[in-house]
């Protein structure tokens, strides 16, 4: 069965409903590439009027950890992913309709089949680009993922 935002949204409302509740949902979803969207709201923002970071974070992780998750599926085996590390900059105040886009998908495949092939836990860097609606980028996630087979 394909794929689809509206899967991953209803996959959003009951495994991880912080994120749904603040609005984080999944755009588009292709091998290579996700795109994500949060909108700036009373229930997402810092007190300074402006999102704050951690449903940033939600947001850019989701880009890059559906296509985890697709590209485990896809593969048939038992995969098990986690983040190891991530690391954020911030360059401008998000306020209205934010887009994260990562386009790292085919490190995924890669990391996938080394796992496979040698049994041994695979680490890869992914990078999420966060836009408001003129196309300034706010905010820029970088996240480390591990998959190893599970046994």
């Amino acid at each position: 069965m394909a794929v689809t935002p509206g899967k991953f949204n209803t996959f959003l409302m009951f495994k991880l409903p912080s994120a749904w509740l603040c609005g984080v949902r999944v755009r588009a979803i292709s091998a290579t590439s996700c795109t994500t969207t949060v909108t700036h709201r009373w229930i997402n923002q810092n007190p300074f009027n402006s999102m704050f970071w951690a449903v940033q974070g939600m947001a850019a992780e989701l880009s890059t950890g559906t296509m985890v998750i697709d590209q485990i599926r896809n593969s048939g085996h038992k995969i098990s992913m986690l983040v190891a590390n991530n690391k954020a900059s911030f360059t401008k105040k998000a306020t209205g309709k934010i887009t994260f886009v990562c386009k790292d998908g085919d490190k995924i495949e890669k990391a996938i089949r080394a796992t496979l092939e040698t049994g041994e836990g695979q680490t890869f860097w992914m990078q999420s680009v966060g836009t408001n609606k003129d196309g300034v980028v706010v905010s820029t996630f970088d996240f480390e993922w591990t998959v190893r087979v599970k046994n």
